[in-house]
């Protein structure tokens, strides 16, 4: 399997931000990590391995990527003001300085890729591929809380309701609505077991199908909970239903 790590001082992030590149063919999934991790957690807790079959056969190319969720709502300190500019910041970094260099890793003006995401990883794995259908073909979300409130501490503002996918898709129209409708690839997955929230996933598959978006739902039972365990289980099964 080839593995490359790659790495660049962001503009937008004014910061060094670093990703890993697995496999060497196939559709392109950008991984966001878990709950404040490094673009190698993934990596580190077994992911790649469980999906190795994947990208030895050529099926899938994995792009993980940095967070910086404990400069944002993982933090337990700093004005919220500043959290939520932060958070569209990391939007732009990764569709103004991530998607193309994805692109040009697959020699592709536009590329095929998919967002995936466990946890607050799921958040931005799903709000990415809704706010950006232009750039994103579907989304699979692990375990995720869609809803950015429950992250905020009672904190709300314009940024917050546009990052909150359970917020704003409610009143979605348009040409992004319409683009949305004809992708048919959107998994969401959560177990049943401890730490778990499934009504979460269940909800936000709900909400898109109201809006025409056509999704899955799969809610695992009470022996899985909010683990690596569950989450090395999960997801296989949920690349399998893209690739």
């Amino acid at each position: 399997m080839e593995r490359q790590v790659e790495g660049w001082n962001s503009v937008v992030l004014n910061q060094p931000m670093e990703m890993a590149v697995y496999g060497h063919y196939g559709p392109a999934f950008l991984f966001f990590p878990f709950d404040g991790e490094h673009y190698l957690g993934y990596e580190e807790h077994g992911a790649i391995d469980a999906l190795r079959y994947y990208l030895d056969a050529g099926r899938i190319k994995i792009f993980t990527v940095s967070s910086i969720e404990r400069e944002t709502w993982l933090s337990d300190t700093g004005d919220a003001r500043k959290k939520s500019i932060r958070h569209q910041q990391y939007n732009r970094y990764i569709t103004e300085e991530v998607v193309p260099f994805i692109a040009r890793n697959m020699r592709s003006s536009h590329p095929t890729v998919y967002t995936c995401g466990i946890s607050i990883g799921a958040l931005h794995a799903v709000n990415s591929f809704l706010r950006r259908p232009d750039l994103f073909d579907g989304t699979i979300g692990l375990s995720g809380r869609y809803d950015l409130k429950t992250y905020t501490a009672g904190y709300y503002d314009n940024d917050v309701y546009f990052n909150s996918p359970i917020d704003y898709l409610a009143n979605l129209t348009g040409p992004a609505l319409t683009s949305l409708r004809q992708k048919h690839k959107v998994y969401l997955l959560s177990g049943t077991g401890e730490g778990e929230d499934p009504d979460a996933s269940w909800a936000m598959g709900q909400l898109m199908g109201t809006k025409g978006i056509p999704n899955w739902v799969d809610l695992w039972g009470a022996d899985f909970g909010h683990t690596w365990e569950t989450w090395l289980a999960m997801l296989p099964k949920a690349i399998e239903k893209i690739a």
